[in-house]
């Protein structure tokens, strides 16, 4: 029988990725990566470019029979009538829209009087209303904020704007031959598409009950063009149309881009937001946490029911099987690490060495790493902070620690939050380059509090984009059963101090 592609499309914060994928098996048969330009603000033609590059590197796509796109969440991607990009994208890390998004939750605090069961503090209710619409609470991360945000800063832009879109659901467009047109052309919007997991990170999409909310689109729009224009242009704009799980997309990829060589061409799944995808590439079920050390730190958990975190602290997501995706983000993440080699003019193996030469809690010092403000909690304004220092305890083997300990205390945060909502964790998976440190790899049982699994280093948003394009192209009733290589099972002797005393200084 002839071997059958797929290919996953992870299109992140720092570059894109295509993986060529055998759909029977999951086993990896050509790759491509490119890189994307730095910066919170990115023109997604940039994207564009990086996954052209990459697919060119992966040895093309014409063999390919389906492909899915993974993508960063929360981007901003507004879209004119012809379908050019109106502005830069804003990504999840612009915080730019810190105070839109504390402007919203007073705002929906403020619409109605307290019901019984409701917060009598106006700030608290909002959260709270806010979760109950969405599943999510708004922090300048979320796509809604940023409408928000332009609507205020940039209003001709904000009354241009015909349709809205995440990175992963622009790249899918485009890669189905869509794009900017002529005016008087049609530039085919309605052809976007997305998934529930990526659209329940806009707060603006309903994932419990499957629909979007232009009510509140209307109301961040209004600031631009007053209540009843805003209800008319929220009305008209197009959002992609949330496939399910397993659903193909009506447009196939244009055969300039992938499956010319394919009998009836290359079929689009849904794709998804990143976190999704990695979970789904990790093959996780009820009662696994995933913690992904990159730019960002996110821990997620797979949940049978949605879950609401009524202080807004964790985000109600879905999953891209149906379930519902729990996740705690901080905007620090294995660059915490990369702040300490930095500061100390060492590489990862001498910061883990030094780290080695002190012992769990640093000899006092604790290093509380809002480097660039942060999402969990929520501090957009803050910055870091190293406490307990004297003369004593300062030498670079303590401050090594510090750092290390910091980044594993922010995700034992995370982990803290979902697990006061009920959920049972049984498993801890260790993923992204952080995971690489072998200072990580050492303390991370110890803060975290049990045993942490280390599967092998790979590119799992790729892989759960691929295995979701095999998922569709066999048209099972469950995504295909692919292995998962575990590396290492972490152990080691807990260490309740050092969580102890960051949650002290962390107040």
């Amino acid at each position: 029988m002839a071997q059958v592609l797929v290919a996953g499309v992870d299109t992140s914060t720092q570059s894109t990725k295509v993986r060529v994928t055998d759909a029977a098996t999951g086993r990896l048969v050509r790759f491509g990566q490119a890189k994307h330009p730095e910066g919170t603000s990115v023109d997604p033609n940039a994207w564009w470019n990086a996954f052209l590059e990459a697919s060119a590197q992966a040895g093309g796509l014409d063999d390919v029979s389906a492909l899915s796109v993974g993508g960063q969440q929360h981007g901003m991607v507004i879209l004119d009538e012809q379908g050019n990009v109106i502005r830069d994208a804003m990504l999840w890390n612009d915080i730019s829209s810190a105070p839109q998004a504390a402007a919203l939750i007073e705002r929906l605090g403020s619409a109605a009087p307290a019901e019984p069961s409701e917060s009598e503090d106006a700030i608290a209710r909002g959260k709270q209303r806010w979760v109950k619409a969405v599943g999510s609470s708004p922090v300048a991360s979320y796509t809604l904020t940023k409408v928000a945000w332009v609507a205020e800063n940039e209003p001709e832009n904000a009354k241009r704007i015909a349709a809205i879109c995440l990175p992963h659901d622009w790249l899918s467009w485009r890669i189905a031959g869509y794009g900017p047109v002529a005016p008087g052309e049609d530039a085919h919007l309605d052809a976007l598409f997305t998934d529930r997991s990526d659209a329940s990170g806009t707060i603006y999409y309903d994932a419990a009950n499957g629909q979007y909310r232009r009510d509140l689109i209307a109301m961040v729009l209004a600031v631009a063009e007053g209540e009843d224009a805003a209800k008319s242009h929220a009305d008209a704009i197009i959002l992609p149309t949330v496939l399910a799980p397993r659903e193909t997309a009506t447009a196939k990829a244009s055969p300039v881009f992938a499956g010319k060589d394919v009998e009836g061409g290359c079929i689009l799944g849904p794709g998804g937001g990143d976190n999704a995808m990695a979970a789904l590439g990790l093959g996780m079920a009820v009662g696994d946490v995933s913690i992904s050390l990159g730019t960002s730190g996110v821990a997620a958990a797979i949940a049978e029911n949605p879950v609401y975190d009524l202080t807004g602290a964790v985000s109600g997501f879905a999953d891209c099987t149906g379930h519902y995706l729990p996740l705690a983000c901080t905007i620090n993440g294995s660059r915490i690490a990369d702040a300490g080699r930095a500061a100390l003019g060492v590489d990862y193996d001498e910061l883990a060495a030094l780290a080695a030469q002190s012992a769990p809690g640093a000899a006092g010092i604790t290093l509380i790493p809002y480097f660039d403000g942060e999402r969990t909690p929520n501090r957009p304004d803050a910055t870091a902070a190293l406490h307990g220092m004297t003369l004593a305890n300062t030498t670079k083997a303590n401050l090594a620690r510090a750092f290390v300990e910091g980044l594993l205390c922010s995700q034992r945060d995370c982990l803290e939050l979902i697990r006061s909502l009920g959920a049972d964790i049984t498993r801890i998976l260790l993923i992204g380059g952080g995971a690489r440190s072998a200072a990580v790899r050492a303390y991370a049982p110890g803060i975290l509090g049990m045993d942490v699994e280390l599967p092998a280093t790979d590119e799992y948003v790729a892989i759960g984009a691929a295995r979701q394009a095999a998922w569709v192209l066999l048209g099972e009733a469950e995504p295909p059963a692919w292995p998962l290589t575990i590396e290492e099972t972490l152990t080691g002797e807990p260490t309740p101090e050092v969580y102890a005393q960051y949650a002290r200084y962390r107040g």
